[in-house]
Formats: C-alpha cells, structure tokens, sequence
C-alpha cells in the first residue's frame, strides 16, 4: 500500500529553520492549507522566536512590533512546534533534517552587513548599524559591544531606514526612550551620550534615498534635536528629477527635507545633519581612536542601464567624529550542506525551490523564503506574499508528486535525537513563560517589556517555574 503525504494518516513533516517574520509566514501558509494535512517544526538558533521584530525593529516603533501578535497565533496551532535554541550546523544538521523531514524551509534573513572597504573601517567604535541595533535591542550576541558614546559627533553611512532608526535613536533623549523596551544596558549608556551632531551621509542625491515618508517625518518631532539639510544640496539634477516624476512618495520625502532646511536650527542641544552628494574615503585615527571622517563630494551621472549613479570629483571635505555606523546593505550567510550563491549573498531558487548551483536541478523538498531567497528588500510585511510564494512551490510539488518521503517521520525521533545530544532546546509553552516573565516587568515600569538577554538568564526563569 502506497502512503499518501499530506493526509491525517500520514501528515506533510515540514522542518523551517529560522524563526524571524518569514520563518513565520512560512508557518501559517503551510498550516493554514486546507487540501493536505502539515505539521511544522521551526528551529532557532537563538532562545527567543520573531527574528527582526524583536531585535531588528527600533524600540519606538511598538506599532511595527505589534506583528508579532500575528505569529502568537500561529505559535498557538496544534500543528506548531518550537525548537528554541537550537542551532542548524551544529545541534541538528542538514542530514538529520532530511531524515526526519519531508520538506524543509530556509528562513534565516540577511546576517551580515556589507563593508565600506576604506582605510581605518575596523578601528574601535566603526561598526555596523546591524551591531549597533542589535546591541541597543538586546541581542544576547551583542550585549558586549563595546560602543564609546563619549565623542561629540557621529557619522552615519547610508540613507535606509535602519540609517534613520539608529540616528534617531542617538538624537532622542532619555525621556523619549525609556518608555520603550529598549534594552536597558543601552539606555544606561546612552544617558551619558556626549553625542551632539550625528551627520547622516548619502553618496547619491535626495531623489535616490532609501527611507520612507514615515522615517523622516520622525526628525521633525524629536524633543532635543534639530535636522538640519543643506538647500544647496537639495537641487536635482535633470536625470534624478525625471526619475521621480509620478513618484509620489519620493516627492513627499523631498518635501520634508526642503521644510527642514527652510526651518533649520530651532536651538535644540543637538543636530542630525543629512548630507548629500559625499562618501567616506578615510575614518581617520588619532592613537587608535577615531577622530574624523574624509568625504569626496560626489557628482550623478545616468549609467547606460538608465541607473543614476554617484562619481567622485576629487574633491574632499573632513567631519570631525568619534563614532562611524555603516548601513550600506546586507548579505545572507552560508549554511551548512546547503548551496549559496556567494555573489548574490542568498539561497540560489526558482519561485522558492533551491537550485543545486553544479547542476542547476532544483533540490526536491526544499525551499526558501525571505531575505535568505530574494535578497534584503522590502519591510516586514513584504516576507509574506515572500513566504506564500514558496510555501506554493511546495504545495504544487506535493500534488505533482515530486516530493520524497522522510526516512523516520516520527515527531519524536527529533526530540529523541536532540535529548541525546544534550541540547537544552525551548519549546513554545517555555518561550510563553519567558514572554510572560518579560511583559510583567514591563508592566510594572510603565513600558512594553524588560527584556531578558543572557541565554542563562532566560534558563534560569524556566528553572524557575519548573521547581
């Protein structure tokens, strides 16, 4: 007799290995299919589930944080189960996953940041916004990033809305963040800030920035900060003003920046400065330490491809700084046992399916969503329509019969599995008493939560209870 996948008898296995937004609407797409019956197990690396939502998002946006309420819900079904600290490559393997899985989906986002590539990059205090936001959002990765708060000015490369979060999060006072869940070891650090002027710079001009209408409309509501725009720098050329014509949302972004630099300084004891038109060419050191940023100022030229691009004319300009954050792009990390196309910095795919790249035949019974598949485009919501395109793919596999049974479907073989490797995982009943334990502190200081960082201290809650 020939067992039939997807039926109650015999439901579709499927492991998702990432637990950030995609990883989640990954989840509900498959648990929500009517035709066939699934169950999902998600592993992730870190104790705490929701990925950017908890530690990408900045901590003044609790309206974009509310997401996750979404993927409570989906944490919720029978189907689900959570695998909390377990890390693939290591506590459980690719091999181990096709054994146990019918399917699997890679949902693990863009990692790592792109570089500058310019003289003095890895001195102390240049560092990455992602390690910046992680550090004030409490990553447990990164709660000993060492960050100097003591020099009187900052520089900010890149024109995105992590760019925006992480100079409005350096221009706003204690008092705007400390009704947040902005982990508290930042905002300790923050209160002594000596940070004065953050400048936020663009290679290219105000037509091509990257942030939306809502980002920069922020600036002009900060209680001790001034933004501060050059009208010189205002002026486009004709190849950017055509190339936003109709473009209703870029107008609005112009719009803002030109009634910041008709109202310019009010007086506030700081200033968040956009420059145009500049790219760094040298962090400049003094004794180890960071003391300014060379900037060439740039011209655009359209490219034969119809692109705008920045050139530089030689000419330079120096903005004395102590504190340097990159925010130029993002890149997906290699997983083991799983194809990676190192140029593009994702999972090779077609509509979601993995491309095996040395043979170019797509891999059966895995897939891709997110970040990871298509590269670091879109907000939050965008990985839905994402996820629903690849849990498709595997959906139309299913009814083509294109997909393998697992070896040992068991669903208690994998627990099994890791009790005998000792890997103390969490499951989504513990990471609810963790939530709980959060938002009750959180409560009781007038605030969203009080996050808990270490992997012990998180343990530890859970010992707790379990006494």
């Amino acid at each position: 007799m020939t067992t039939k996948l997807g039926t109650a008898d015999r439901p579709l296995r499927a492991a998702i290995v990432g637990a950030g937004p995609s990883g989640f609407y990954a989840a509900a797409a498959l648990l929500k299919e009517q035709d066939f019956t699934v169950t999902v197990d998600v592993f992730e690396r870190l104790i705490a589930p929701y990925g950017l939502v908890r530690y990408g998002v900045a901590p003044d946006h609790q309206n974009i944080k509310a997401v996750a309420k979404t993927y409570d819900r989906t944490t919720a079904e029978a189907g689900f189960r959570y695998f909390g600290n377990v890390e693939f490559g290591k506590d459980i393997t690719h091999a181990d996953l096709r054994r146990h899985y019918d399917v699997i989906f890679y949902t693990t986002g863009a990692q790592s940041d792109r570089r500058l590539n310019i003289p003095g990059e890895d001195l102390p205090n240049s560092m990455s916004a992602t390690e910046f936001v992680a550090w004030y959002n409490g990553h447990p990765d990164y709660r000993d990033l060492e960050v100097d708060l003591s020099c009187e000015a900052a520089v900010v490369v890149g024109v995105g809305n992590v760019a925006m979060d992480v100079a409005r999060i350096l221009a706003k006072s204690v008092e705007e963040l400390k009704s947040t869940d902005i982990a508290d070891h930042a905002l300790e650090a923050l209160a002594g800030s000596n940070i004065k002027d953050i400048y936020v710079v663009a290679r290219r001009g105000p037509a091509q920035v990257k942030f939306t209408n809502a980002e920069i409309r922020e600036f002009g509501h900060l209680a001790i900060a001034d933004a501060i725009v050059l009208d010189s720098e205002l002026k486009l050329d004709r190849a950017s003003s055509a190339s936003i014509e109709g473009d209703t949302g870029m107008q609005k972004n112009l719009d803002y920046l030109r009634a910041y630099a008709e109202i310019g300084t009010t007086g506030k004891p700081r200033r968040v400065h956009f420059r145009f038109l500049v790219s760094p060419v040298e962090i400049c050191e003094e004794n180890g330490k960071i003391v300014a940023v060379k900037l060439e100022k740039n011209e655009l030229r359209p490219s034969v491809s119809g692109d705008i691009k920045s050139t530089g004319t030689g000419k330079f300009e120096t903005i004395p700084a102590g504190l340097v954050l990159r925010s130029v792009g993002y890149r997906g990390i290699p997983l083991p046992d799983v194809p990676f196309d190192k140029r593009a910095g994702v999972i090779p795919n077609e509509v979601g399916r993995i491309i095996d790249l040395d043979t170019g035949k797509t891999l059966t019974g895995e897939y891709v969503a997110g970040w990871i598949k298509r590269g670091p485009t879109g907000v939050i919501g965008t990985n839905k329509p994402d996820a629903i395109e690849s849990v498709n793919s595997m959906f139309e596999d299913l009814s083509k019969g294109k997909l393998a049974l697992a070896i040992d479907p068991d669903p208690d073989a994998i627990v099994r599995l890791l009790h005998e490797r000792n890997v103390r995982y969490v499951t989504k009943d513990e990471w609810k008493v963790i939530d709980g334990v959060e938002a009750g502190a959180g409560k009781a200081q007038g605030k969203p939560r009080v996050k808990l960082i270490e992997r012990d201290a998180m343990l530890a809650v859970l010992d707790v209870v379990a006494k």
